[in-house]
């Protein structure tokens, strides 16, 4: 399947995030994935083939260059990915970025900046994000009261939470949750 590939460009040094142009030979599969919703016991069977395709669509499309470069297995994308991938089972531990970089086998700086790169922020500030948009889901989805949230994602402080929270989602957590219930409500 390599040599079906388009040949490789210099890759950029720019952000994990990319534009690229919606296809219908693309949209078509994303439509289908989506449609499984409605049946699911054929998304253990259907779901895998249709990533597949996906996975294929995306690197045939403008935006291969940077996708095969996040995703070779001995590449800083892929380590990065390892990274992300701990950071995320790994939700409510503290986050030292050295022993981080030292697991994905990085030395800190290269870490700082090939995160960076792919991730658009900081280890630290991707945590954050992180835990931040897991709490706000616990609080939608399973009902979680704010404080429960913010303990289950790491963080000590209820003020903090509600802070970090406020900054980034524009509302107070409770708010917040009572607006998004109310706007599903309406759908």
């Amino acid at each position: 399947a390599q040599g079906c590939l388009p040949p490789v460009k210099k890759p950029d040094a720019g952000t994990g995030v990319g534009i690229g142009t919606m296809t219908d030979v693309l949209l078509e599969p994303f439509c289908r994935l989506l449609s499984l919703l409605d049946e699911p016991e054929a998304i253990p069977v259907l779901g895998p083939l249709i990533q597949r395709e996906i996975h294929y669509r995306l690197l045939m499309s403008d935006r291969s260059d940077r996708l095969r470069q996040i995703a070779a297995v001995d590449g800083h994308g892929y380590r990065i990915g390892k990274a992300i991938d701990w950071l995320k089972t790994n939700i409510a531990s503290p986050l030292r970025v050295e022993e981080l970089a030292s697991r994905v086998q990085m030395s800190t700086p290269s870490f700082h900046q090939h995160f960076r790169q792919l991730a658009g922020m900081s280890p630290l500030r991707y945590q954050k994000w992180l835990r931040l948009n897991e709490a706000r889901r616990l609080m939608l989805n399973e009902h979680y009261d704010v404080t429960t949230a913010a303990y289950a994602v790491g963080y000590e402080s209820l003020s903090h939470f509600s802070r970090e929270y406020t900054r980034m989602f524009g509302e107070s957590p409770k708010r917040d949750i009572t607006v998004l219930r109310t706007s599903a409500g309406k759908i």
